[in-house]
Order: structure tokens, then sequence, then C-alpha cells
């Protein structure tokens, strides 16, 4: 059975003092604004890097997103990739293949459009499901995983057909390709996740 409104890893790792003396609303508004920053500064610098394992070159973009997901709840989750989103929007090359391939709104609207909404929306869902205690579980961090990776494919391959045509190879092109990383990165999110909870709990 999981948890409702069960504490996300960064509430044991930055609680909010308890002391009545300190302004609690100025700590969680401390806490909110720097870990949104810092999630959008990790998905931009993750959009920038590749792992290679064995002959499969793999993206940690979506690793990131959905381990920050799981690790701050969904609110901080979603804040970071918005504010990802307007670094982006202003010009900043913050995407992956920016600036080689255009920045800003221009990139925005391109073939890579819809898997950006994809990330807000894989941000919300994620993030509530380990608010429920799904990442303290094997199976069910498998499940966040993999609904996440879902969240983020459905609207970037239907904006990826809208916009080359669905004569084209779609799948082929928006999906194929990355299946076999996904599944090592889901992989690596169930042990993760689960591990870290088995010491907290044991120590």
């Amino acid at each position: 059975m999981t948890a409702h409104n069960a504490p996300t890893l960064l509430e044991y790792a930055w609680p909010l003092s308890e002391n009545r003396s300190e302004n609690i609303w100025l700590s969680a508004s401390l806490r909110f604004v720097t870990m949104a920053l810092l999630g959008s500064a990790i998905l931009a610098l993750s959009a920038k890097f590749r792992l290679h394992v064995g002959p499969v070159p793999l993206s940690m973009q979506t690793f990131a997103l959905l381990s920050f997901a799981m690790l701050a709840g969904w609110r901080l989750a979603a804040a970071a990739v918005l504010a990802w989103l307007a670094q982006g929007a202003v010009g900043l090359p913050v995407f992956a293949g920016t600036p080689e391939k255009g920045i800003g709104i221009a990139y925005m609207m391109g073939p890579t459009g819809g898997y950006l909404a994809g990330f807000l929306l894989a941000a919300i869902v994620v993030g509530m499901l380990a608010e429920r205690g799904w990442d303290r579980s094997i199976f069910l961090a498998g499940i966040a995983m993999l609904a996440g990776n879902v969240l983020i494919y459905v609207p970037g391959l239907l904006w990826l057909g809208m916009l080359i045509g669905w004569d084209k190879p779609v799948l082929e092109l928006g999906l194929l390709p990355f299946l076999a990383g996904d599944a090592i990165k889901i992989a690596l999110a169930m042990a993760l996740f689960p591990a870290i909870w088995s010491l907290i709990r044991r120590f």
C-alpha cells in the first residue's frame, strides 16, 4: 500500500525549521526558489550531456527530469521545468542542440516542441506519485518512471507528426531509437530511489 502525502527526499534533506521564532514562510520560499533554480540548471546541463553505454548513447535529460520530480515533488519539479522553459524562450542555450539548431521560441516550436511540453506533464505526474510514496518501492518507482516517459513521448510524437507529416517515419525518428536507453534509465531509478529510502529507514 502506498502512502498519501508522504514526505519527499528533499523534505528529509532540507527540512523546514520547527522553531516558531523563525519565519516559516521565508524559509519555505527560500527552499522553493533555490531548488527550482537548481532543477532548471540540472535540466540545462543534462541537455548537453550524453553517456555511452555500449553502443547506446544515452541522453540523461529525461533521467534528470524524472529523478528531480521524484526527489522534490510535483510543485518544485513543475517550477523547475517552467523556469527552464522560460530561460530557453528568452534565448539562453539551455536545450539540447542549442544554439547550433536555433534558440528561443523558434527552437521551441520546432520538432522537439512537443517533448518540451511533455516534460512539464511528466514532472507533475511523477512528482505527485513520489508524494504518494511510489519512489520507495522498486516496482512502483519503475511504473512512475515509465508513466513519465509516456507523458513525454505522447505530446512529443503528436507534435512531431503534425510538423513533419504522418507520412514520414515518425516512430522511427522520435521513439524507437530511444527505447533501449529509456529502459536502462528506468532500471537505474528503480534501483536508486528505493535503496536511498532503505538507507534512511535503517539509519
